[in-house]
């Protein structure tokens, strides 16, 4: 069986003393079963000897160790971001270059994650157990301060913000655009991650402190540095690569949308419900209860993780990858529920007559697929192409690829009219390819308005929701009940 590996993140900076004993203290410190460790060491434009007794790991553990290099000094963010790029495994620990922290403590900080408990895992210098150093009043102070300030920022109780040792998800991690070039990586990656609403450990760990003589780096002017990163990053949205994310997290934040659109469609479903596409869970949270069974599926893997998080208190959840575009993926789903839910997902699948046809395979006979697309290619523009849209549908081109698929559509509904001039002005005319979220947040709050007018509006809507039936017995009762007095 291959062993799961955990890339160790080094960043190194004139030490040149320290270098290659704490590379053999990281080769000698026991993992977990089963994992094993990749070295990767950034030195960050060292002007000591740092870079060369480095290439004597290379010599010492061949295919272990890589050596990556920067021109000029750039900071310990920039050195972690360069050492993330070339991670291959399963999960990250960042490990200073110097001998503070102790290697024997990787068994803690990875336990949390093997386990499935944790998405990050902080080495706490604070928490009471193991032995540290006793150094510097002010320097523990400014730490404690400035993480109290991150943790107002971030709605977190860490003890430790500043400490080296954080071990992560390398998938999360690479999926969080990090800025900071300095040791303002610390706050900036904690305040998103906790934006992400991952679930984040910590763990007491050993601590051997140095003086500034003895060549501590870290300084006055990193802590004032501190709070500007902190305010930054509280105010920010910036916590995922790709437009698509980015909507998805925006969206997180209009919660009367959400269940505008939850509401809209709530009338169709029934008791055992497959969603596809579900993302991080914006609808997932309105539609899961009261069902006997949901099923959350998404192809993104950071996607599946906060759908673990957000839902993990429902009982009749399960949580799946399921790509709309494979049919095998639904080999295992072929007449298990009732209703099959796809918001938004159809318009990312080329073959879209091979995504529906897989959402009448997973249908038992008489159940209903509501599935909800964009409308109209007239406005399609470069928030659909950020978006990765393939295509806009006309009403006749949606009910015809249902029909071909093998539904009998039963209705198709215009849905959010009053956004559609909004949509047209960003995509088409500003060429925006983000929506921005303080105009979602005006929108979300005057969602109250717009769910009383958004039919009398003269022109089409923004989206499409065709429910479709698979042919055969009938429906369950109650679900047929709910959907006739819903029309």
């Amino acid at each position: 069986m291959t062993a799961r590996i955990v890339s160790i993140l080094v960043p190194l900076y004139n030490e040149e003393e320290f270098i290659v004993p704490i590379l053999e203290r990281v080769f000698a410190a026991p993992l977990p079963e089963g994992l094993d460790r990749e070295v990767i060491v950034v030195d960050d434009g060292s002007t000591d000897g740092s870079a060369e007794a480095a290439e004597e790991a290379l010599a010492r553990w061949p295919g272990q160790v890589r050596l990556l290099r920067h021109g000029g000094n750039r900071g310990k963010g920039a050195a972690i971001r360069t050492a993330l790029e070339a991670a291959r495994g399963e999960f990250c620990l960042i490990q200073d270059a110097d001998l503070e922290y102790d290697p024997r403590d990787y068994v803690k900080l990875l336990k949390p994650l093997l386990e499935g408990k944790a998405d990050a895992v902080y080495g706490s210098r604070f928490l009471v157990a193991g032995e540290r150093r006793v150094l510097y009043f002010w320097h523990s102070l400014a730490n404690r301060i400035l993480t109290t300030v991150c943790n107002l920022a971030s709605d977190l109780n860490l003890t430790d913000v500043w400490t080296c040792y954080k071990a992560c998800r390398t998938s999360l991690l690479k999926s969080i655009p990090l800025r900071s070039d300095r040791f303002g990586i610390e706050p900036e990656l904690t305040i998103k991650l906790a934006k992400r609403q991952v679930r984040i450990y910590e763990t007491p760990i050993s601590y051997h402190g140095r003086t500034y003589e003895e060549g501590k780096k870290i300084g006055a002017g990193d802590a004032i540095a501190a709070l500007w990163v902190i305010l930054r990053y509280w105010l920010s949205s910036d916590i995922y690569k790709g437009a698509g994310p980015a909507v998805l997290e925006a969206f997180t934040n209009a919660p009367r949308f959400n269940r505008w659109m939850a509401d809209t469609i709530r009338p169709f479903l029934g008791e055992e419900v497959l969603e596809i596409g579900a993302g991080i869970g914006n609808l997932s949270r309105h539609l899961a209860p009261r069902r006997r069974l949901y099923i959350a599926t998404d192809i993104d893997p950071e996607h599946l993780a906060r759908l673990s998080t957000r839902l993990q208190h429902r009982p009749n959840l399960e949580i799946r990858r399921v790509d709309l575009a494979r049919a095998e993926d639904f080999q295992a789903l072929a007449g298990r529920v009732d209703t099959v839910v796809c918001l938004n997902v159809v318009e990312h699948v080329e073959d879209d007559l091979g995504a529906l046809r897989n959402l009448f395979t997973a249908l038992r006979p008489g159940g209903r697929a509501v599935v909800l697309v964009p409308h109209d290619q007239r406005i399609y523009g470069t928030l659909d192409e950020a978006l990765g849209h393939f295509r806009r549908y006309s009403h006749r081109e949606l009910s015809g690829k249902m029909e071909q698929a093998g539904f009998r559509v039963e209705r198709l509904l215009e849905f959010n009219r009053v956004s559609r001039p909004g949509w047209w002005v960003a995509g088409r005319l500003l060429k925006r390819r983000t929506i921005s979220p303080a105009a979602l947040w005006l929108f979300d709050r005057l969602v109250w308005l717009w769910r009383r007018i958004d039919r009398l509006l003269p022109w089409g809507a923004t989206s499409l929701i065709a429910v479709g039936r698979k042919p055969g017995r009938d429906f369950a009762e109650s679900a047929h009940r709910r959907a006739e007095f819903a029309a």
